[in-house]
């Protein structure tokens, strides 16, 4: 098993694909700490009506800059999570893959775990560039930049969240064996179909009170504990949204393993 992670890790780390993605992800959190820092502590912050910006007490709006740069990580997170099986779809290295382990379900087992790795180690890199900005941001605003202690929890979380996502690229990759296909479905249903679905269920009561919230944009603004969209948008307490989102990955990558243990690869 150990060597299987390791090459997992090695075929990750030896293509420039992942400081590219790595300046990308940190300028990302970097901006939009800067972006939310300004909106969530101006004046028209939390006045409503159609030029009004939604905004929520100092640990709320501390969480929302801290993890501005997270609505893209977990689309970069979820583009690496396809790559890593699609590409080996595509080159034809999949078999190699199983000739080198076997057994193919430690082989899958170890893209699972390098993937958590790869999530927390972008993570990091995101909160770098979006704590250092945010925190100068909130500090020149008059705020306090560490309110509560909480703040260290949604931190945490958020590493948990972009490997979760990084899981559920892993299975829309296995589920779509074509990887372009996989990249502009996956991105396609999680950047623009998913919210706009869920923004429309705001408008119908039994939508807005129980599917709205169990989505997966929803549950991952949930687990960071985030500025409310809306006064009347539900949310899930912050563990029960990580157990939803842990349910995606665990269920789409899980089925993608099964799928791929029992698939014929040549």
């Amino acid at each position: 098993m150990i060597p299987a992670i390791r090459s997992e890790f090695r075929k990750f780390f030896s293509t420039r694909l992942w400081w590219g993605m790595a300046i990308g992800i940190f300028l990302a959190g970097a901006a939009f700490a800067a972006l939310f820092g300004f909106l969530l502590t101006g004046d028209q912050a939390g006045t409503g009506g159609p030029g009004g910006i939604p905004t929520g007490d100092a640990t709320q709006i501390a969480n929302s800059v801290y993890t501005g740069g997270l609505s893209v990580g977990y689309l970069l997170l979820l583009t690496i999570g396809v790559l890593q099986i699609g590409s080996e779809y595509r080159h034809k290295t999949i078999s190699g893959t199983f000739l080198t382990t076997p057994r193919r379900l430690p082989a899958m087992v170890a893209k699972v775990i390098a993937l958590l790795g790869i999530g927390a180690l972008y993570g990091l890199i995101s909160l770098v560039g979006s704590v250092s900005v945010g925190a100068v941001v909130l500090s020149l605003r008059d705020q306090d930049a560490f309110p509560s202690g909480t703040i260290v929890r949604t931190l945490a979380l958020s590493l948990l969240v972009l490997g979760l996502w990084a899981l559920i690229g892993l299975g829309i990759g296995i589920l779509i064996p074509n990887q372009v296909a996989a990249l502009l479905i996956g991105v396609g249903v999680a950047w623009i179909v998913e919210p706009l679905l869920g923004f429309a269920m705001t408008f119908w009561e039994f939508g807005r009170e129980n599917i709205a919230q169990f989505m997966p944009s929803s549950a991952t603004n949930a687990v960071i504990e985030t500025v409310q969209n809306s006064p009347d948008e539900v949310r899930l307490e912050w563990w029960a949204a990580a157990l939803v989102l842990a349910t995606y990955a665990a269920l789409l990558s899980g089925f993608g393993i099964w799928r791929t243990t029992r698939a014929d690869i040549t």
